[in-house]
């Protein structure tokens, strides 16, 4: 079953350097191989463009060890 991808913005609290940035890619690639992530580490915002729901996505970052939230605009 595929799904459309979808764009997702999430609010991620803990990220400080480029490893972080890594790990929160990494964390979301697990989920979704062909995730697209842009991550702001100034705001501690993730761009996501996914299959994945945004709950899923936040429990994956949760697992890494951050507290991550879906962003409504």
């Amino acid at each position: 079953m595929d799904a459309t991808p979808s764009d997702l913005l999430m609010q991620v609290e803990g990220m400080t350097c480029d490893g972080c940035a890594a790990a929160v890619r990494r964390a979301i690639q697990r989920l979704d191989p062909d995730a697209r992530v842009a991550v702001d580490l100034d705001h501690g915002r993730v761009a996501v463009t996914t299959t994945a729901q945004a709950l899923s996505v936040a429990e994956a970052l949760t697992g890494a060890g951050y507290t991550a939230s879906a962003m409504t605009g």
